[in-house]
């Protein structure tokens, strides 16, 4: 069963890149895995479904492990985030402009999450009230999706990591000083 996921969400990734959109038919992806498409239709229930889950497999395999560093990795986690982006960006362009594309970019804003979670509770600890902190890392997390979005979405041949990183980073001072602002403003934070 686990095979059979795994080959279907591999040839979806492969024919969708390769094509440039997600309007790839179900039966394609099920030849392409050497399954028939009832097996789609059994484990995915769509194929919307099938490319949203492929492509979260996708962002978690290279994406997940970020958060767990800390929060002065900041260059080499944005870097890896634009990095992972740019190595699949033919897939994610076509993702990000489908029919999944919100309940994509939902998904992976939550992917990102724990990214900016661990740089804030390491810079802030509990100097941030209730769900503040988790409502920031959330906030920080979308919009990088957001900036990922676009950036994939970009006319021209190649992506630079480094520019998207360096995007990322200048965004997330910005943020960084407006919230120490209201931190060093009162204990309730505004």
């Amino acid at each position: 069963m686990r095979r059979t996921r795994a080959a279907l969400m591999g040839a979806a990734v492969s024919l969708v890149s390769e094509r440039g959109t997600a309007n790839v038919p179900v039966s394609d992806i099920a030849d392409a895995a050497g399954v028939s498409r009832q097996l789609v239709y059994l484990h995915f229930g769509d194929r919307d479904r099938l490319l949203l889950e492929a492509a979260l497999d996708l962002a978690r395999g290279d994406l997940a492990g970020l958060g767990e560093a800390t929060a002065e990795a900041g260059r080499e986690r944005a870097l890896a985030v634009a990095r992972h982006f740019a190595e699949h960006r033919d897939f994610y362009r076509a993702v990000f402009s489908s029919a999944s594309a919100f309940a994509f970019t939902k998904a992976v804003s939550r992917v990102l999450t724990p990214l900016p979670r661990a740089s804030i509770e390491a810079r802030y600890g509990e100097a941030l009230p209730g769900r503040l902190a988790e409502d920031f890392a959330l906030f920080v997390a979308s919009g990088t999706t957001a900036l990922v979005s676009a950036w994939v979405a970009e006319d021209g041949e190649a992506l630079d990591p480094e520019v998207l990183a360096d995007r990322l980073l200048a965004v997330g001072r910005v943020a960084t000083a407006a919230v120490g602002e209201l931190v060093r403003s009162g204990p309730d934070c505004g």
